[in-house]
């Protein structure tokens, strides 16, 4: 559990930056920047803001790693997340 103050979730109508991202993939990539306290936070977040299951979300989120336009609008969370996606692969 991180001691660190919650921020709230941004609402998908206030992430406006200019992007060609949706603002349905901006809030996919808002909600990977942040950290979670426990179990169940994540995706109790998902639900309730993005409105779609933890499965789909994470469907959505595979495709934005692969997306260009998502790498320049966030290059440090695509790029963390590209490497723990990668090291999981060569695991298996």
């Amino acid at each position: 559990m991180s001691g660190a103050p919650e921020e709230p979730l941004p609402e998908p109508s206030e992430l406006s930056e200019p992007s060609e991202l949706s603002e349905r993939d901006l809030a996919v990539l808002a909600v990977e920047r942040r950290s979670w306290a426990g179990p169940g936070a994540k995706e109790r977040a998902i639900r309730e803001r993005l409105g779609i299951t933890p499965t789909r979300y994470y469907q959505l989120l595979n495709a934005l790693l692969d997306d260009a336009r998502a790498l320049e609008h966030d290059p440090v969370t695509v790029n963390r997340l590209r490497r723990v996606r990668e090291s999981k692969r060569s695991r298996r």
